[in-house]
């Protein structure tokens, strides 16, 4: 094989890789996003603010409503895209901050749930509630919150 045709099937292996990109993105279930109950007040927070709560180290809404954190397991597809693509961080790194936490005597983990559906339950049965799902995931009783770019909680 010479060298223009392995730059042509390299060419094609790029281009199917693109088209089947295209067409995840396609039929891609909606964006994972911030959930609450929906008697928070607040609606929208800052991603530090949204950082801090969930390496718990905000505990109170704005409100002074206490912050009940739900998260799923490290290996949940919906918890990768969550750290990576909201807070930034691997979960691995989550997870690190939360045993620094419960091994050190200063804090706690978060929640954490074993499925969507339990996700969704527990975020509308528990006032103050914080977790996140997919944006067609969002249901009665609960709300996307909205992140803010940079400013004040």
């Amino acid at each position: 094989m010479n060298s223009s045709s392995k730059g042509i099937i390299l060419l094609i292996i790029f281009l199917l890789q693109d088209l089947c990109h295209a067409m995840d993105f396609e039929h891609a279930p909606g964006k994972v996003v911030p959930v609450v109950n929906h008697a928070i007040t607040q609606d929208a927070i800052s991603k530090q603010g949204l950082s801090a709560i969930f390496k718990m180290r905000l505990h109170r809404w704005q409100d002074g409503t206490p912050i009940t954190v739900f998260v799923l397991s490290d290996d949940n597809p919906l918890h990768k895209a969550f750290c990576k693509e909201i807070l930034n961080v691997f979960p691995h790194q989550m997870r690190r901050i939360w045993n620094r936490l419960v091994f050190s005597g200063s804090g706690q983990a978060p929640i954490e749930l074993n499925s969507n559906e339990e996700m969704i339950s527990r975020l509308i049965s528990t006032p103050g509630a914080i977790g996140y799902l997919r944006s067609d995931q969002i249901e009665q009783g609960l709300k996307e919150l909205r992140i803010q770019a940079g400013g004040k909680d």
